[in-house]
């Protein structure tokens, strides 16, 4: 097994909690394009048009899948740099409950292929399944900045 420093070992701790808080932020703008591609199929005539312009559904797309490759590799990032660190993954909440987040996040973007048939009731379970997911990643963020509380004082 190759010995990192123990500059390069405190160094990565800061890397996953990075990581999440950009993606949280990432997460709500793909939320908003979300609203704004609900918000163009409900609507009619010139506003649809105008709406239309914006690509929203493109871009969600596009942020979405990107969400999805950057949680299931910051999930595991996590992880790693935690079992590195201490030779132990710790079984708490945290850890839980980003697990069921990377549940929650493959299962949402398997629906896609449905949603583009026009199934509606994959776009309402997608929508649940990531309102579920933003509420569970705002709780994690909060754990997160915990966990780094005790790191730093451990330091």
């Amino acid at each position: 097994m190759i010995e990192l420093s123990p500059s390069v070992k405190f160094g990565l701790n800061f890397f996953h909690p990075l990581l999440m808080w950009v993606l949280l932020a990432l997460s709500l703008y793909a939320a908003y394009l979300g609203l704004q591609v609900q918000r163009t199929r409900n609507a009619q005539g010139d506003e649809k048009k105008e709406l239309i312009k914006g690509r929203y559904n493109i871009k969600h797309y596009q942020i979405g899948s990107i969400i999805l490759a950057v949680m299931v590799t910051g999930a595991i990032g996590g992880m790693a740099v935690t079992y590195i660190n201490n030779g132990k993954l710790f079984v708490q909440p945290h850890l839980l409950a980003g697990l069921g987040m990377t549940a929650l996040i493959a299962s949402s973007a398997a629906l896609s292929p449905f949603m583009q048939k026009g199934a509606n009731w994959a776009r309402m379970t997608h929508i649940l399944l990531n309102f579920v997911l933003l509420g569970l990643f705002t709780w994690q963020a909060i754990t997160g900045v915990q966990i780094i509380q005790k790191i730093l004082t451990k330091a």
